[in-house]
């Protein structure tokens, strides 16, 4: 790719996703498949609104199913799939529209909680919407009313996993296909500290004495949904919880209410204020710790322990004692209110932690009193 975003003085370059590969792989070689004629280059429509010219590897066609690759490019993000080759094999099937699964290096999900449900190959959503899009519009242009199965494979992804965080994630035999836009975009720590500071000032520049913080998107959504208040009032912090906590402690805001997913707040109870996974990870181990407190039994902490997603350890303490869920949550949250206290410094700070699959999950004494600053603005 040749588009770039300029960070901290400096030109980055953009990438594409391993789910932009493997759609476009598998649009390639349905073209192929379906025209019986060579392909070299393949367009596609990401997501983010950017169209890719990708080239074409390793073709290999046969009378009944077409094989090829798209080289993986991260830009200038550290990427450990970089380089690496998503191949596409397309075959004719008796199932109507277009199946999906995964091959060779891609990953299998073995715990519940992720994006694919147990079983599944670790294509996420968005890459599967992408290959079943890419190559229906293939279909349409040659007429074709049957059916068509897709296999996704990168023969390096067993090696690669050994990298990432799957194993853990219980994600076993290759790596994930992800992507979201389709479109990697570097960006710096210093710069999305830089992007904070900014959104801080403008609200202070507006005379604004609280500040509404969540780390993202989810925040976002149940700010909306789950509590009837403009989104736009917040301020998304990503991981950088505690540099947030600094900047509004800096720029005099007289009170913060943080309202986050458990999968974030969570972390704050084992006092980790920058919540990325490249620094850890200590969810399970902090719900199970406190379940063990609230009373319970060795069998339950182990599988707490064993979970991949807070909402999985939620629903197994939900199973066992509705009573021992909410006091185990209560206490998580009274833990990580008191390092939010602390690192907020003079400032007043709450917190509502929720999911999304089960809502509400904790608060803190005045968090409903808080909101009411923001419902007056």
């Amino acid at each position: 790719m040749k588009e770039f975003i300029e960070q901290d003085g400096k030109q980055l370059r953009l990438g594409y996703t391993t789910g932009s590969c493997a759609a476009a792989a598998a649009k390639a070689a349905a073209w192929m498949l379906l025209s019986g004629r060579r392909k070299e280059s393949i367009t596609l429509e990401t997501p983010k609104g950017i169209t890719l010219d990708l080239e074409i590897e390793d073709i290999d066609i046969c009378d009944n199913a077409v094989s090829c690759a798209v080289r993986k490019d991260a830009g200038d993000d550290p990427d450990v799939t970089n380089g690496a080759l998503v191949y596409a094999k397309v075959s004719f099937s008796d199932a109507p529209g277009v199946t999906v699964d995964g091959g060779e290096g891609v990953g299998r999900v073995t715990k519940p909680g992720l994006d694919q449900p147990v079983g599944n190959a670790a294509l996420n959503s968005v890459p599967r919407k992408m290959i079943r899009e890419n190559v229906g519009e293939v279909m349409t242009l040659f007429d074709h009313s049957g059916g068509l199965s897709v296999i996704i494979s990168i023969p390096a992804g067993v090696e690669l996993a050994k990298k990432t965080f799957n194993p853990r994630l219980g994600i076993v035999g290759g790596i994930s296909v992800l992507g979201t836009t389709g479109i990697v975009e570097p960006m710096s720590e210093k710069a999305l500290v830089d992007t904070i500071r900014t959104e801080l000032n403008q609200h202070q520049a507006l005379g604004e004495e609280n500040v509404l913080l969540t780390p993202g998107n989810y925040g976002a959504e149940f700010i909306k949904n789950g509590l009837g208040l403009d989104p736009e009032k917040a301020v998304q912090t990503s991981n950088f919880i505690g540099d947030s906590i600094d900047l509004c402690a800096k720029l005099g805001f007289r009170r913060i209410l943080l309202i986050g997913h458990i999968g974030k707040l969570v972390k704050l109870a084992g006092n980790m204020m920058n919540t990325h996974s490249k620094y850890g990870d200590c969810r399970m181990d902090i719900i199970a710790a406190g379940a063990g407190a609230e009373g319970a039994d060795a069998g339950l902490i182990s599988r707490i322990l064993g979970c991949v997603a807070c909402d999985e350890a939620v629903r197994l303490m939900r199973e066992a004692d509705p009573q021992l869920e909410q006091r185990t949550l209560a206490r998580v949250t009274q833990r990580a209110h008191e390092n939010l206290c602390h690192r907020a410094g003079d400032m007043s700070a709450e917190m509502i932690m929720f999911s999304k699959e089960y809502g509400m999950l904790g608060e803190t004494e005045h968090a409903r009193e808080y909101l009411t600053l923001f419902r007056e603005v």
